[in-house]
């Protein structure tokens, strides 16, 4: 299975608007560049955003990347007033959301 990265592009009532894969990666990971996230959020308009990816190893943990990422998308959507309201990561019947956890922002 390879790791697929998904934009869910939200409108201000916070209701789906659109769906595109942003990345798609090996059995080791993909690589997400807020470029391609942000393009596709801006695409369709988007007032807010919700990122996720699967992890072929099927343990949902978020890695030092994931966070790395996630902070970098953070901050760029906050920079573009496009939040990211959360970044899911799926794995063989769990998840990990970033929200739930209540995973820190960077402040600007």
């Amino acid at each position: 299975m390879k790791s697929h990265g998904e934009l869910l592009a939200l409108n201000i009532h916070h209701r789906l608007i659109g769906t595109s894969v942003v990345s798609v990666g090996g059995l080791s990971g993909a690589v997400v560049h807020p470029r391609e996230v942000f393009r596709d959020a801006m695409g369709y308009s988007a007032s807010a955003i919700i990122v996720a990816h699967n992890h072929p190893s099927g343990r949902p943990a978020p890695s030092k990347e994931d966070i790395k990422v996630t902070q970098h998308l953070m901050l760029c959507g906050d920079i573009m007033e496009i939040p990211v309201l959360d970044h899911v990561i799926l794995g063989d019947n769990l998840f990990y959301s970033y929200k739930e956890n209540k995973v820190r922002r960077i402040k600007l």
